[in-house]
């Protein structure tokens, strides 16, 4: 499954909730989500619209790692 190309910060950040993350802090347009499951784990997220495809990519791959899913399953689960 390709990576949509018109996501939102606000939208990825609801997205993530599927998999655990809540927000627990906010610094200008920087959220930061923190997950406790399997173990803890903070990702931020730039709050923008759209977000860049890099930065989805890097964001995403990082989520999958600490999931040790791939990506693909991780597009897969939140999106799909």
């Amino acid at each position: 499954m390709k990576l949509p190309r018109d996501l939102s910060g606000a939208e990825l950040i609801r997205a993530l909730g599927k998999l655990g993350y809540r927000v627990t802090r906010q610094s200008g347009s920087h959220v930061r989500l923190t997950t406790d499951t399997p173990s803890q784990h903070h990702v931020t997220i730039p709050n923008h619209d759209p977000l860049k495809v890099g930065t989805l990519a890097a964001i995403l791959a990082d989520v999958a790692a600490h999931s040790r899913l791939s990506r693909e399953q991780v597009v897969e689960r939140l999106f799909g």
